[in-house]
């Protein structure tokens, strides 16, 4: 679906503020609030917007360490089979399959090093790892929400004038 310029504003608003009133976004956008739930209810069906959900800090849950860790998987191992093993443990905020040496990255919220560290022993012990190489997080530099950059343009231009 192609976003137009009030659609991106739109999302952007609902990114800021998932909680504002479509009159209180028409306002700030120049729309009137029942051309902005028209373009949500389009955005929506469309699938550009997936949902509304709450932000949690992972620190008020008390996850105030994190990792990644790059599993090395034994022969042709399928991303599914790695998604299904890894879904299990739900200290896996995320994971990708990715290029070079490894086979996928694994990013791990929890409590402490030490739960870390069980963590990445009950993932090793999987019929399919080989190995894995874990890096732990000292301090975040950049810490965007998902979903929260709103591109001015698609066409390969980022200049919002």
């Amino acid at each position: 679906m192609e976003l137009d310029r009030l659609d991106r504003d739109i999302i952007g608003a609902l990114v800021e503020d998932a909680r504002a009133t479509y009159a209180e976004i028409g306002a700030a956008i120049g729309l009137s609030a029942s051309a902005v739930k028209r373009r949500v209810d389009r955005l929506r069906e469309s699938g550009a917007i997936t949902g509304f959900s709450a932000r949690v800090s992972p620190q008020a849950l008390g996850w105030t360490t994190e990792a990644y860790v790059e599993l090395f998987c034994a022969g042709k191992t399928k991303p599914s089979d790695i998604a299904l093993a890894v879904m299990r443990f739900p200290e896996v905020v995320s994971a990708a399959t990715i290029t070079g040496e490894a086979d996928a990255l694994l990013h791990i919220r929890a409590t402490d090093v030490r739960h870390v560290e069980r963590v990445i022993e009950r993932i090793a012990a999987e019929a399919f790892v080989v190995r894995t190489k874990s890096a732990i997080v000292l301090s975040r530099l950049v810490d965007a929400t998902p979903g929260t950059a709103v591109p001015a343009e698609r066409n390969g231009s980022a200049n919002p004038a």
